[in-house]
């Protein structure tokens, strides 16, 4: 077509080929796709929260309803050379700090000694009986070995400690990573601190946001 002077008329180039954009428009959309497959990775990472556990009356339930709050979680027994002092310890201390902060977690386990020989309805109620137990009890289980429960597999995966005997103590932070282990030497009073500390921060936390 000719310009009213008698010229070629020429169209504007465009400053980015067409045929690219297409291309550029697939490697975005596969660029935002990776995004949110990481993101969801992230998002489903396990943390022990994240488990599943059968309590002492037999219920499956998630240990989900104790994020935001410390747990100890201890794999306890009821003929232990450790089970006297150990109850007492742990029961006062949930007396002290929980339920809303803090809680112990027991974990009933037959592995060490064969310590731990009754039914979980015997379990809970010696343990409610002996030492006014209030903190939540769980099924009798495995936590060490290749029989494991994944709950405790986490435990141990993440702190590099397996329990070799009864009354291994763990502690697990709000957010449901493992902080520390102990093991059935170490008395629940030298571990008071350190949960203490913990819940101080979730105290304080919780006064900053109001």
């Amino acid at each position: 077509m000719l310009d009213p002077e008698g010229s070629v008329e020429h169209q504007p180039a465009s400053s980015f080929p067409k045929v690219l954009l297409i291309p550029l428009a697939m490697l975005l959309a596969i660029a935002a796709l990776l995004l949110l497959a990481f993101s969801a990775t992230r998002q489903k990472e396990p943390d022990f929260y994240t488990f599943k556990v059968v309590n002492i009356r037999g219920k499956l339930v998630s240990l989900e309803k104790y994020r935001g709050s410390v747990s100890l979680v201890v794999n306890v027994a009821s003929e232990c050379g450790y089970t006297d002092s150990h109850y007492k310890a742990l029961q006062q201390l949930q007396r002290d700090l929980g339920p809303y902060h803090f809680n112990v977690l027991a974990f009933p386990c037959n592995q060490f000694g064969q310590q731990e020989p009754d039914t979980n309805k015997e379990i809970e109620s010696f343990a409610r009986k002996a030492y006014g137990a209030s903190f939540p009890m769980f099924s009798k289980t495995t936590v060490s070995g290749a029989g494991a429960i994944p709950a405790f597999k986490y435990l141990i995966d993440s702190t590099g400690e397996e329990p070799t005997w009864n009354f291994w103590k763990y502690l697990v932070d709000p957010n449901g990573k493992v902080v520390k282990a102990w093991d059935s030497t170490v008395p629940v009073e030298e571990i008071r601190p350190h949960v203490t500390e913990l819940v101080r921060k979730i105290i304080l936390k919780k006064k900053d946001e109001l």
